[in-house]
């Protein structure tokens, strides 16, 4: 008998019970009762968050819309970044005259920068886009720039005896050689991009409300049922996009790559 997958599955599960369960500690013993609306417990907030028909309607079709601008940005980032990523690996003095300065932009906090573009370019959608795009560059550049640089150099000696161009050896060697590293920062975007599509919602409030508008309008209103419900519902599609990177790594990637290892043995 098999057990592996049990013992892979049990830990988070534990995990998981013990959340919950702690959870109903703070809020059935802890809080006295005239302070339970401020954590309400799992089953108040599933009834009122998800299973009353109006609020879950609000609640996904805010999703959709924080999804749509998450989703876009990482998407427009995603391609740019590695495009970046390519052509800094093939010319040093493009990545010594940029990177400074993805670096000042990285490090710049975004909840400085949002308030800038609403107010150059408006609260739309295609600003909400910016500022996910923004958050999400610099993980898949720096990822996918360091994945091309750790191509073998045996195996580039092996193609400069083939008499193989700078072009092939990007294609056929550096760039497959890369493509852990690329879907390892596309995995760390994707939840930034999340967090991304989120902050914007707080600061650019015209138009269709996202989920991040729908977190401050409860937390004003003191609507905590609907407020839990809403952070859940996020975090559950910012770990959905996380674990569909990581399924789209192993599609691609195989098990060629030590990073595809899971018993263990390379670590």
């Amino acid at each position: 008998m098999n057990l592996r997958p049990l013992t892979r599955r049990l830990p988070p599960l534990l995990v998981a019970g013990a959340a919950v369960g702690g959870w109903y500690l703070i809020s059935m013993v802890v809080l006295a009762e005239d302070r339970r609306f401020l954590f309400p417990p799992p089953h108040d907030v599933v009834r009122v968050g998800f299973l009353d028909g109006a609020n879950r309607a609000e609640l996904l079709d805010a999703l959709l819309l924080s999804a749509q601008v998450a989703l876009l940005g990482l998407l427009i980032s995603a391609a740019g970044a590695i495009a970046m990523a390519v052509l800094m690996s093939q010319a040093r003095w493009l990545e010594r005259s940029l990177f400074p300065y993805f670096v000042v932009l990285q490090v710049t906090p975004i909840l400085a920068l949002v308030p800038l573009f609403g107010f150059w370019w408006g609260y739309g959608f295609g600003t909400r886009v910016l500022v996910c795009v923004i958050i999400a560059f610099f993980p898949i550049l720096t990822s996918t720039l360091f994945g091309i640089r750790s191509a073998d150099a045996s195996y580039h000696d092996l193609f400069r005896l083939q008499n193989a161009g700078r072009m092939t050896r990007l294609w056929k060697l550096q760039l497959p050689a890369a493509l852990p590293s690329i879907f390892t920062g596309l995995r760390i975007a994707a939840g930034m991009s999340v967090v991304g599509a989120i902050v914007g919602d707080f600061f650019f409030r015209q138009g269709q409300p996202g989920i991040g508008v729908l977190i401050d309008l409860y937390q004003s209103r003191l609507q905590s049922e609907q407020l839990l419900a809403a952070v859940l519902l996020s975090s559950l599609f910012g770990v959905v996009v996380f674990w569909f990177f990581g399924w789209l790594a192993r599609i691609v990637v195989g098990s060629w790559h030590e990073s595809a290892d899971e018993t263990g043995v390379n670590a």
